[in-house]
């Protein structure tokens, strides 16, 4: 090849990387902002919950009402603190390497995110774990990306129904498998190698929880999935719902007896507590 021919097709090739790499930054940025939307809205409601309630309390006198206040008050605040630990799950969760990962407790820790959503839509979840072994992951990434499958599933059954949610391992695969299952509309065969493609979409836009329509979301999740090494499958049929299965690396015990998945000696310690030297 002529080096003057190769020269703008590597800048080609740079640009193509950076752009990229800002969509995927862009990507994140779309989910967070949605993660940012939806806790918001779960404390306005707890604490539109605490303000009537206490006001109850304040002008009622007997104890029967101001018990019953008092009970509702507890109750609100026990599901803010709910909403805090996984706000801060999720603050724990942003590092960029993959980490030996508990699925079910970054599944428990997204559902209370869109619990009310949920609810609100008439969306029964049942969980099935399976499988304690953790995956190798990127714990945020694996959020935002059931963030998304899940709000899919609550779009797909406008009339209410039932997601499940399960973890098992494959051995024979090596992988530890997180399965979400609808009972929605399910996708038309002609339309499941579509899905997948950036832009593709079949909403009108944002619905109204402001979610969906954008086209960038299932195109965002393989692409993290596949960043681990991982896989995403979907099997749908029209009428009967729709199954995606994320077929992630399950850790070694070696990489799940360190925690950050490095040599202690990396990380600046000796196997006797020590500080170790810095490298030359």
């Amino acid at each position: 090849m002529n080096p003057i021919d190769a020269a703008p097709r590597d800048t080609m090739q740079q640009e193509i990387q950076r752009l990229e790499s800002e969509l995927r930054a862009a990507q994140q940025m779309t989910a967070l902002g949605q993660l940012v939307s939806t806790t918001t809205h779960e404390f306005n409601n707890v604490l539109t919950t605490i303000l009537n309630y206490a006001k109850l309390g304040l002008r009622h006198t007997d104890e029967a009402t101001r018990t019953r206040a008092l009970e509702k008050i507890l109750g609100a605040a026990q599901r803010a603190e709910k909403l805090t630990g996984s706000v801060l799950g999720l603050a724990r969760n942003r590092s960029a390497a993959p980490e030996p990962t508990d699925l079910a407790a970054i599944t428990d820790e997204t559902l209370v995110l869109l619990e009310r959503e949920l609810q609100k839509h008439r969306v029964g979840v049942e969980r099935r774990y399976e499988s304690t072994r953790p995956a190798l992951v990127v714990g945020n990434q694996i959020q935002q990306v059931l963030l998304n499958l899940l709000t899919n599933a609550r779009q797909a059954m406008p009339r209410g129904g039932q997601v499940v949610v399960r973890t098992a391992d494959d051995p024979e695969a090596g992988t530890v498998d997180l399965v979400v299952r609808d009972t929605g509309q399910g996708i038309p065969q002609e339309d499941l190698p579509k899905i997948f493609q950036r832009g593709y979409t079949t909403k009108a836009g944002p619905d109204s929880t402001g979610k969906g329509g954008a086209g960038l979301g299932l195109a965002a999740c393989r692409e993290m999935i596949e960043a681990v090494g991982g896989k995403v499958r979907v099997e749908s049929a029209v009428g009967r719902g729709t199954q995606f299965t994320l077929k992630l690396p399950a850790a070694t015990a070696e990489q799940i007896a360190a925690p950050t998945g490095k040599p202690v000696v990396e990380l600046g310690l000796r196997a006797d507590g020590a500080q170790a030297p810095a490298p030359a």
